[in-house]
């Protein structure tokens, strides 16, 4: 199938291109800024018929939870109009839909691990705007896959991990928040589930649902960053601190665990826990001189 992936220097873009090049059976068609902006439905019609485009993933989106306080046009711009504007594309040409969204349409009140059917409720600007991004979907596209992830790192681009290793080389010490709870995703493992979904769907049948996808298992950020600093043998200690000792503009869920009994049931998907796929990344990390790993 002929297949564009926008947001294609993201992490998860990034990892959809290293994992394409073992794909032979599928085209592959990646863009991003400033070749291709989502929110300009006739450069993106114009392009999909061009390629004769079957499926879009998009992987573009607006992701400063921080900033999207204050530049909330733009993070609606992208993350509601812009998925408008790839559904109506979806629609127009019969092709799929699969759209990645966030843990963060959900407020974290829930002591026990999100359905796809429990009720969003974002708490600011970037969860308010990736929620009517998946509304917009609905209403539009008759076919569509929308996946909630949470906590994305990869080889690529700015994220928790190489946040923590640099700081961890830095100093001897690092304050990390330890009461906000859910599941770090490395998008290598994403970006496989995604190919496996692809290579399954039956492209001339209607379908529309929606999925969660993390790693297994539960943590904090606190605990995500002792993982590191222990996996790649770093001598930094890690303090535990509460939110309140970490003011944030954005209010940040307090629990975004999420259950992927439905995309596993559905897809068959096998699915790695958190610190596997961790020390895996790491190890590769260092491969490309990125880091010391001792595992």
């Amino acid at each position: 199938m002929n297949i564009l992936v926008t947001g294609s220097r993201g992490q998860l873009g990034s990892e959809l291109q290293e994992l394409s090049t073992g794909c032979g059976y599928h085209r592959f068609f990646f863009y991003d800024l400033p070749e291709l902006d989502i929110t300009l439905s006739e450069k993106v019609d114009a392009l999909c018929r061009d390629l004769e485009i079957e499926v879009i993933v998009n992987c573009a989106a607006y992701t400063g939870v921080d900033e999207a306080e204050t530049d909330s046009t733009m993070a609606f711009r992208v993350n509601r109009d812009g998925a408008a504007v790839l559904a109506a594309c979806a629609k127009e040409r019969h092709a799929l839909l699969i759209h990645i969204s966030t843990d963060y349409v959900f407020d974290g009140t829930s002591s026990t691990p999100y359905c796809e059917s429990d009720s969003p409720a974002p708490l600011g600007v970037y969860g308010i705007s990736k929620w009517e991004g998946e509304e917009s979907i609905r209403h539009i596209a008759p076919s569509y896959i929308i996946i909630r992830t949470s906590w994305l790192y990869s080889l690529y681009g700015v994220n928790f991990v190489k946040t923590m290793l640099r700081l961890g080389s830095e100093r001897s010490e690092l304050s990390v928040v330890a009461d906000q709870i859910g599941t770090p995703t490395w998008a290598a493992d994403l970006a496989a589930a995604l190919v496996s979904i692809i290579d399954r769907y039956d492209k001339d049948a209607l379908y529309s649902a929606t999925f969660h996808y993390s790693n297994e298992g539960v943590a904090s950020w606190y605990d995500f960053a002792k993982a590191i600093m222990e996996l790649a043998a770093l001598p930094c200690q890690v303090l535990p601190v509460g939110s309140a000792d970490y003011p944030q503009v954005a209010p940040r869920p307090q629990y975004s665990v999420m259950s992927k009994s439905a995309i596993k049931k559905e897809w068959g998907i096998t699915i790695p826990y958190w610190r596997d796929s961790l020390a895996l990344m790491l190890r590769r990390l260092a491969g490309e001189g990125g880091v010391t790993s001792n595992s």
